[in-house]
């Protein structure tokens, strides 16, 4: 499948943080956190912890970003073909994450929508070496679907949206139920609720910093992410 171009900014971070294998020795503050490569990041605010609250951007929202940002949406799979240029197709699993069996979507992105991808795996494991925690994967969930994978997802889900933000390549959903551990044989090990909460501080900072709209959702046990700039 040749005509699938990956993005160098999809694969580069990969391979650039998986030749890292020490831990950082680190300090965290209210205001600084330091990464596994060194670099400070700043945080004006923390979590409340209150998820319902600061992760309840409207549909609207998300729908506005998406059809200004976003692709024309495709009738079928096969269409992709003719958006090969405006497309980034995701490998199914590498160091930072895993990508569920999908069923109902298909792995590409617009590629701003990538490097949002692409920076909260990377500042997830971030913060877990800041914490000095056992590393886990992200686990992806959801991301790109055509018209047909929503009629047939609408049949059997009647919360689904008819004009989901998902059909524009903007949004993917990142689970905040399940994590996968890159060593599973590890005597420590993280519960998935400290671990949502790392990942909420991280969807936090992009969130303020304007580079995304999220929405907690609790039926789908998912962050559901819309990227918001180009």
């Amino acid at each position: 499948m040749i005509y699938f171009r990956w993005m160098l900014l999809v694969s580069l971070p990969f391979l650039i943080l998986c030749c890292g294998k020490g831990k950082a020795e680190t300090t965290e503050t209210a205001e600084t956190v330091k990464t596994a490569r060194g670099i400070p990041l700043e945080r004006k605010q923390r979590f409340s912890g209150n998820y319902n609250k600061e992760f309840n951007d409207l549909q609207d929202a998300h729908l506005s970003a998406a059809t200004a940002l976003g692709i024309s949406p495709m009738a079928l799979r096969n269409d992709t073909l003719k958006l090969k240029d405006e497309l980034v197709r995701l490998p199914d699993e590498l160091e930072l994450y895993k990508m569920y069996d999908l069923t109902h979507s298909i792995p590409f992105l617009v590629p701003s929508a990538a490097q949002l991808f692409v920076d909260i795996t990377r500042n997830f494991r971030d913060s877990l070496y800041s914490k000095d925690l056992p590393l886990y994967r992200l686990y992806l969930t959801s991301i790109l679907r055509t018209d047909e994978d929503l009629s047939i997802l609408t049949k059997r889900n009647i919360n689904a949206s008819e004009n989901s933000t998902h059909r524009y390549g903007t949004t993917f959903d990142i689970s905040w139920k399940r994590f996968d551990p890159v060593m599973p044989d590890s005597i420590r090990q993280v519960p998935p609720e400290r671990l949502k909460l790392v990942l909420a501080q991280v969807l936090f900072d992009l969130k303020n910093q304007q580079r995304c709209y999220v929405k907690h959702e609790r039926k789908q046990a998912c962050f559901h992410i819309t990227a918001r700039g180009k």
